[in-house]
């Protein structure tokens, strides 16, 4: 590979860590529920993403979607690292729990907040990560079909799922 095309890649990655870092590190914390993890979590992604842009014809990263394909790298080495590992609470912007009590208002909307992240991180993991997707990471649904290389019928039907089962609609039978 010419020096002119490694240039243009490492340019490209460095564009690429610095627009999507935060996202990659707050869809780590969320899933994992835990900063190392997270922090685990974005490096080895912007590691193997790299390590796949150097390996890329120039019209493969022209195409690439770059958001989509690296929550897809993310959510793999989620998988990878935490299997059978439940997630700890988080709160759903990818902030760990802030249990100071400042106005009653604020009390509440924590504590409510931290039950819905409770049952967001209950979900089985296909209606969760369609979910924190979604609804938390506000990729589109083609974005989040192509980040868990599902079909979008398969996205909109797992994150319909996961909402009737954060809102207490408890008909669905999980198989996982």
């Amino acid at each position: 590979m010419g020096t002119a095309v490694i240039d243009v890649t490492e340019r490209l990655f460095e564009r690429m860590v610095h627009e999507h870092q935060h996202r990659v590190f707050a869809l780590g914390l969320a899933l994992t529920g835990n900063r190392h993890d997270a922090e685990e979590v974005a490096q080895d992604t912007f590691l193997k993403a790299y390590r796949a842009l150097v390996t890329y014809p120039p019209d493969r990263i022209r195409e690439l979607k770059q958001k989509a394909w690296l929550h897809r790298i993310a959510l793999n080495v989620v998988r990878n690292r935490v299997r059978g590992i439940k997630p700890r609470l988080v709160e759903l912007n990818g902030s760990e729990p802030d249990h100071a009590i400042g106005t009653e208002d604020g009390a509440l909307l924590n504590l409510e907040l931290d039950a819905l992240a409770e049952r967001v991180s209950a979900l089985p993991a296909r209606y969760r990560d369609a979910v924190v997707l979604r609804h938390v990471q506000e990729l589109s649904y083609e974005e989040a079909a192509d980040a868990l290389g599902q079909p979008v019928g398969t996205v909109k039907a797992n994150v319909h799922r996961g909402l009737k089962l954060l809102r207490g609609d408890n008909d669905e039978h999980s198989d996982d």
